[in-house]
């Protein structure tokens, strides 16, 4: 089997390797997305958190900036627990398939 990406260089001796080095199916691809996917929504979150935390400093009563606020809020508390709850679920469904490691 050839691979037709790049994934080996060899310049003047010295062997520069690819970032998809060692990928063969799609749990060695997953995990090496989760290494990058999971800080991202970490930050993502706490830009929705901070943002709506403005927000609500900054509404001054009006009800309208409160109601939004509060959607960011909730929106922001709502996908940490989505984050958290489906991490725990995929080791949960690694531990009864009896897999060492799970897909994370």
């Amino acid at each position: 089997m050839t691979r037709d990406l790049a994934q080996k260089l060899n310049i003047a001796g010295e062997e520069i390797t690819g970032p998809i080095q060692g990928i063969n199916n799609l749990a060695d691809l997953i995990n090496v997305l989760i290494k990058f996917i999971v800080p991202l929504a970490a930050v993502i979150l706490l830009l929705v958190l901070i943002s709506g935390g403005y927000d609500y400093l900054l509404s001054r009563g009006d009800e309208a900036k409160l109601k939004s606020a509060n959607a960011k809020l909730t929106a922001g508390i709502i996908g940490f627990a989505l984050l958290v709850f489906s991490y725990i679920i995929v080791r949960l469904i690694a531990v009864i398939f009896g897999l060492p490691t799970g897909i994370i």
